[in-house]
This record gives structure tokens, sequence and C-alpha cells, in this order.
């Protein structure tokens, strides 16, 4: 059955924090989610003066004053909408604190170091699927490759000062907290979705930095933002986007990066203008399970900052979301992409048996050379991830509230014509 949120047992700690029996933490989320407090806040703890909003600005693609209109959206839909407990709301004030520190730190590196944004980003490697495809276990393989590199939580996180390799960092520790936290409060995460600072990291984490991001859809029902999110301009977060990873390689050239993100998948413009000569990775699972699973995970997300977790309207959100996704994926292959992108599949299906023959697959199909050192090391590393996928992440349509036969209808051209194998019955 689906992992139900509401089923999941909490630590006693979070139910005193939730009905304020801890002072310090009941305070502290009490503060408003307003714009002013927040950004005062944030010039505050970097010794600015309040009011100073150029302060998160700087020259160039990705660091204007359009990161303002998101952040008041998401704040009014916050208070409005979200229903957060006490915890919920302490867990989202550090949270949004985190994103300001850094988006101050960032405009402030840009403004020192401007030809940062000289860094090249080369052809970097796009995982594009939907979720719970098998996206991590590829991206896990990809990033087996020595001429590879895959940001790490703590990278994305807290980029700034640029990283130096092989050295020790404290930001590792802040953000395995921040990473971990989640884990504790709800003790059916791990089992769907582990996270840390050492681990590989999505790009949402970079984007959120512009407050045009996914990540806040995951954690939250924030329907005034989902809805304005769902027509904006993603330009400005995939510029903010590049502009982390140049950071990141300031100090630590890279020859290429490898990334994903489901988000991808429904930005693949803002995506190739971006990154124009990207190489996609196009995962492909029955939509089916994909909404199950998807569902699963972002209502047992959620309800680590709420009580009040619907199950039905998250699956049908992401119904709505991924049939647009995937038939106009249907579409764009069909019309074929611009010229200097690459562009790869993989089925789930195929990938879980035979890992490394769909690597080499993708490798061809790619332009990519495959050596056989990387070979074998991505052989063992495919036998280390089947070791630590030992979770079973149990779930079932029927809880969804959707129509089966109606969604195998909606999502047919997109199956018939990827070849999608049938999970769900």
């Amino acid at each position: 059955m689906t992992t139900d949120p509401a089923r999941i047992d909490s630590p006693g700690w979070v139910d005193m924090i939730n009905e304020g029996s801890v002072a310090p933490i009941a305070l502290e989320a009490a503060r408003p989610f307003s714009v002013t407090e927040l950004l005062d806040a944030a010039l505050a703890r970097r010794g600015s003066v309040s009011g100073d909003v150029g302060a998160f600005c700087a020259p160039g693609p990705g660091t204007g004053d359009d990161f303002l209109e998101p952040l008041e959206l998401l704040l009014e839909s916050l208070e409005g909408d979200a229903q957060l407990t006490v915890l919920g709301r302490w867990i989202t004030h550090r949270f949004l604190d985190r994103l300001l520190d850094v988006r101050l730190q960032i405009a402030a590196h840009v403004r020192d170091d401007p030809a940062v944004r000289d860094e090249r980003i080369i052809e970097p490697i796009v995982v594009v699927g939907a979720p719970r495809t098998g996206t991590t276990a590829l991206h896990a393989l990809l990033a087996a490759d020595h001429r590879h590199r895959v940001p790490l939580g703590w990278e994305l996180l807290r980029p700034v000062p640029p990283p130096v390799a092989g050295e020790e960092d404290g930001r590792v520790a802040l953000a395995d907290l921040e990473l971990r936290l989640p884990q504790t409060v709800s003790g059916g995460l791990e089992s769907i979705h582990a996270y840390s600072g050492r681990m590989h990291k999505e790009c949402l984490s970079a984007m959120s930095f512009s407050f045009r991001s996914e990540e806040f859809v995951s954690r939250y029902a924030t329907a005034r933002y989902i809805d304005w999110l769902g027509s904006c301009d993603m330009t400005p977060a995939y510029e903010m986007h590049r502009l982390v990873l140049q950071i990141l390689q300031r100090r630590q050239p890279t020859a290429r990066w490898v990334l994903k993100s489901p988000v991808h998948l429904h930005n693949l413009d803002p995506l190739l203008a971006v990154y124009p000569d990207a190489r996609l990775i196009v995962t492909h699972r029955d939509p089916l399970a994909i909404l199950g699973s998807v569902t699963s995970l972002i209502a047992t997300l959620r309800a680590v900052h709420s009580d009040a977790v619907s199950m039905p309207d998250i699956a049908g959100y992401h119904a709505d979301l991924y049939l647009a996704d995937l038939d106009g994926l249907r579409q764009r292959v069909d019309r074929g992409f611009p010229a200097g992108v690459a562009v790869a599949h993989a089925s789930f299906d195929e990938l879980r048996p035979d890992p490394i023959g769909v690597i080499n697959r993708v490798y061809e199909d790619l332009g990519l050379w495959l050596p056989d050192e990387v070979r074998a090391a991505m052989i063992r590393a495919s036998e280390g991830h089947a070791l630590e996928s030992h979770a079973v992440h149990a779930w079932n349509f029927e809880s969804l509230g959707l129509d089966q036969q109606e969604q195998r209808r909606l999502f047919a051209a997109y199956c018939t014509r990827f070849a999608v194998t049938e999970e769900v019955r």
C-alpha cells in the first residue's frame, strides 16, 4: 500500500514541539513570513544595513531583483495555504534563512569576482526523467566515471566560497544537519529517499536561490505559489543554477558536470537556452507507477512540515503535470532537438536488471567514449547501489483517488511511443 504519512509514527519530541512545549522553537516559529523581516534579518546576520535589497543582487544573469516576486508569493502561500505545524514553521524559517544568507554570499562573490561568470560549463550530462524512474541509480553510475563531477549536497546548499578539492569543509556538517533533519521527523522518509551532505544532489537546491523552484512544491501545499510557478519564466532559475556551478568549479577545474532533476522535464526550453550543448538522458517508466511512488514521497516530505497532507490532491497535481510533461516530451522527440543537443533514452525496466548494458547504449547514443576502467568502476558502483537500495518503498494506486483506467488511457500515446512496460495492472 502507499506510504501514508498520517500512519507514520513521529518521535515524541515532535509532538512536544508542535504542542508549543519547547519555548525557543515556538518563539522562532512564531516569526511571520514577511519579505521585509526575512531580508532585513539576513542583512543583519551579515552586518549590512537593513533595507538594502541590492545586496541580494549582482550584475549579470540570474542575480537580479526578480527573486522578490516569487519570494513574496511563496511567503504569502506559506502563511495562507500550507497549514504548517510549529516544527514545520521552525524548519521552514531555517530553510529560508539559509537561502537568503547564501544568496547574499553569491551576489557578493560575483561582485568581488565578476570573472567567475567566464567559467565554461561544457556539454553537461543532464538526466531529465520523471521522478522514481531510476534517475538516482543512473546518476550514481555516471558519477563513477572519474572524468565526471556530480554536485554534492553540501556544495549545492552552500557553494560560497568555492570549494577546494581534497580539503575538509565545515559546510559538510551544516548541510548534513539540514538534509537529515526531515528523516528524523518522519520515519518513513529514509525508506523512500535518503539525503545527506555528501550524497549526490539534484539541481533544485541551486535553483531555489532564485525562489523559482519545485523544492518548495515538494515540501509545502502552497497553492498560490504553485499556480504561479507553473506559468512563470524559469530562465532566472537556470541562470542561477549555472552560476552556482561556475562558482563550484572556480577553484576545482571540472571537465564535465553530471546533473539531474525531474524539473528539467517540464523546463526543456530554459534548460537548453542556458545549456545549449547539453547531453540529455531521458528515463522512462510506467506513468502510473511514477504517480504512486512520487505521491508517496511528496506526501511524506510535506508531513514533516504539516499535519494536513492530502494524497489525492498531490496525486491529482502530479497526474496533470506529468501528462503534460510526457506528452510534450513525445512531441519534442518527434519534432527533434536543436542542433548541438544529444539525446539518449533509458527505461526503468532495463536499468534494473542490466545497468551496464544501459550505460553502454547511453554512452554510444551520446557519442561518448567508455573506457574499460570506467566500465569496471561502474560495475562496482552498480553492485554497491544494489546493496544500498534494500529498503522497500511500498505503495498502491487505489489510495491516490485517481481512476486507473482513465489514467492509462491518458498516458497511452506516451507509453506506445517509448514502448513503456506496464507495471500497474
